[in-house]
């Protein structure tokens, strides 16, 4: 499998650098690269590929942004100088986040990530009963089957099983319920979602589940609470 990359990062050196780390990987294969962000976005906007090394503090355009622009988003692997970046990349579900300068170890860590996620996805059917994380730098299956409820832990996801030890990943709310099947899976609070397969009662605000953990309601999600009992 060959995946077609795109570098694009507005410093020479680091490119050279980036450049030189993919030459040395057979399953990359480098399309174009820009130090140029705005030229780099038109490409991808009439070029998919299907991973993108790109630099988040450039001058013209922030990496981040550029992500955010496109129609169709490759996999992502943000390149910065500055450590205090990485959970904007991870909110735009970034695949890793690289901090110059980047060794060639960690470089390929980066890309068999993508070589797996990639091969992950292409033996996925469409349909599927299952929600994909990453922890501890691999990509888990959990089925929804076995999610009992979802905790917000500052900037992580602590996601509580029927069985085995509960898995953190890190990601937004927003972005599990975005992952997650409708009329299967509800927030009641806004540091819990919980399977409503796996409530047992509804006792004033709180909803107690089949394995005896209670969940608090917010104010902000009590008529979705209600809701339940028309």
């Amino acid at each position: 499998m060959q995946l077609k990359c795109v570098i694009i990062d507005d410093e020479p050196l680091a490119l050279e650098v980036l450049k030189q780390h993919m030459a040395q990987i057979s399953f990359l294969q480098l399309v174009q690269s820009f130090t140029d962000a705005v030229a780099g976005e038109a490409f991808l906007a009439n070029q998919p590929v299907d991973l993108l090394f790109i630099d988040i503090n450039m001058p013209d355009k922030k990496g981040t942004d550029l992500v955010q622009s496109l129609a169709q988003k490759p996999m992502i692997v943000f390149t910065t100088a500055y450590k205090n970046y990485a959970v904007e990349g991870f909110e735009l579900d970034a695949l890793d986040y690289l901090v110059k300068p980047i060794s060639f170890e960690r470089f390929a860590r980066a890309a068999q990530k993508a070589l797996e996620l990639s091969q992950l996805k292409r033996s996925v059917k469409p349909v599927d009963d299952c929600l994909y994380v990453r922890s501890e730098y691999q990509l888990v299956k959990l089925p929804f089957a076995d999610i009992l409820y979802i905790e917000s832990v500052e900037d992580y996801l602590k996601i509580h099983l029927a069985t085995g030890r509960p898995v953190m990943t890190l990601m937004t709310m927003k972005a599990a319920l975005d992952k997650l099947p409708p009329g299967q899976f509800e927030r009641i609070h806004r540091s819990y979602i919980v399977s409503l397969s796996k409530i047992k009662s509804i006792i004033n605000r709180k909803v107690a589940l089949v394995n005896g953990v209670e969940l608090p309601v917010s104010n902000s999600y009590v008529d979705v609470v209600r809701s339940w009992r028309r």
